[in-house]
């Protein structure tokens, strides 16, 4: 039984953007329907209560909590800041609790971030590339495209470093890899994260009649990003990737066989597995616990939970017999998803991750090869 340092705090079930892919709105799971708009005061006092337990049952040096929705700023930077100090409150003296929000970026103003860096909490924005890219997909419930919106959030954060804790972006095979990775760029982000979309055996993803055409677009930006004079950013998938071919954990439920070590509460205090899941099946995230009955060690007790903490038996066989099994890991839990309704299939972008790693390895090799030879 792995400890969970990492929280998935839910503080509004509802969006402001209505973006066409989104996996808690538009997929298998409709969920959200019946979840309050936001945490009660009770709600939220339990679940700090219920985190600061964890902490001192298992001795945790650090825990990080994320704040999503929905849309988190819906709830307000202040209420977000209350949040925080509950939980650090009920934290043992000396724990550091890191705290971040993921949000759409378009209710994020110069208020917000002074609430933020005055509670050490750091900010992330979802955005897909530049204008054109980006409304594709992200747009609000109007038909009125967000990037505007999104941008002037984008621009405070380049002003304010110190807040600033990366970008999120979904691939989409429309774009070109190049122009979406440069109009990122702009914002001078400490790190991206590309997403693959969510997808599964019984919802498989676009191909565009290729054979690995994710590899191909993210091996373009891994190029230009990995040939670049000076690292202009961090990318967390590549970073990975190398870091787990040079025999190092990963830290990212992307790749690797790291036992995933977070959970999920949402505003009815419930506690859920991966919201990604929701892409899979209807109820497919829920566990059955709540933090008003339940400690965080009996969620751990949960079988899905524990398949999710299993490593390498967790993985189909084919993939255990994989050359690659160390470095990919299985891929993202949720593209496992098959006919049978589990888990144990390679990942529907099984193709994608063998060619992207592969390209990296010989990347990495070949630069090991030329300085060990100087």
């Amino acid at each position: 039984m792995i400890p969970i340092n990492e929280y998935v705090v839910k503080v509004a079930s509802r969006c402001n953007l209505a973006c066409d892919y989104c996996y808690v709105y538009t997929m298998a799971d409709q969920s959200w329907r019946t979840r309050p708009r936001f945490p009660s005061d009770e709600t939220v006092a339990v679940t700090a209560r219920r985190i600061g337990e964890h902490v001192r049952t298992h001795g945790l040096a650090d825990v990080s909590v994320a704040f999503h929705g929905g849309e988190p700023l819906l709830a307000g930077a202040e209420l977000i800041a209350e949040v925080v100090q509950a939980i650090r409150n009920a934290c043992p003296a000396g724990t550091s609790v890191e705290a971040r929000v993921q949000t759409n970026g378009v209710l994020l103003d110069e208020a917000s971030i002074r609430v933020f860096r005055s509670h050490g909490v750091r900010v992330g924005v979802s955005v897909d590339g530049g204008r054109t890219q980006h409304d594709r997909h992200r747009r609000y419930h109007d038909d009125r495209g967000s990037w505007d919106d999104t941008a002037r959030a984008l621009r405070l954060l380049r002003e304010n470093p110190d807040v600033f804790s990366g970008l999120l972006c979904v691939i989409d095979l429309a774009n070109d890899p190049i122009e979406v990775y440069e109009s990122l760029l702009e914002f001078s982000p400490p790190v991206v994260d590309f997403l693959l979309p969510q997808a599964n055996w019984l919802i498989p993803p676009p191909r565009n009649g290729a054979a690995a055409p994710y590899a191909d677009w993210l091996i373009t930006v891994f190029d230009r990003w990995y040939g670049a004079p000076r690292q202009e950013t961090g990318v967390r998938l590549f970073q990975e990737i190398i870091h787990l071919l040079l025999g190092g954990q990963s830290s990212s439920d992307q790749v690797g066989l790291s036992p995933v070590a977070y959970l999920v509460i949402d505003t009815d205090g419930s506690f859920q597995q991966a919201d990604m899941l929701k892409s899979a099946a209807h109820g497919q995230p829920e566990t059955g616990f709540n933090v008003f009955d339940h400690t965080v060690d009996a969620v751990l007790t949960h079988p899905e939970v524990r398949a999710r903490q299993a490593g390498v038996a967790s993985l189909a066989d084919a993939c255990q017999r994989c050359v690659l099994m160390r470095v990919c890991g299985g891929g993202n839990y949720t593209h496992r998803f098959g006919q049978d309704h589990g888990f144990r299939h390679p990942s529907v972008y099984c193709p994608d991750l063998t060619r992207l790693i592969s390209h990296i390895s010989g990347r990495v090799r070949s630069d090991l090869a030329a300085r060990t030879a100087r």
